[in-house]
């Protein structure tokens, strides 16, 4: 059985949140740092991969 690729998000700040969405169905609420040398990062809690806007087509 195949899995789904995780959630991307497209972002225009360095500085994000995750919070899983869904409201009640999430998970706690975590910042993250995005490097401007790296572009993008990765929740451990749902493995959502948040990219910013100058990173999108080199990723």
């Amino acid at each position: 059985m195949a899995t789904d690729p995780p959630e991307t998000e497209i972002v225009d700040k360095y500085r994000v949140l995750c919070d899983g969405g869904d409201g009640a169905l999430g998970h706690p609420r975590v910042w993250f740092q995005i490097t401007q040398e790296k572009g993008w990062v990765e929740c451990p809690y749902c493995d959502k991969r948040l990219i910013h806007k100058s990173f999108e087509q080199k990723i």
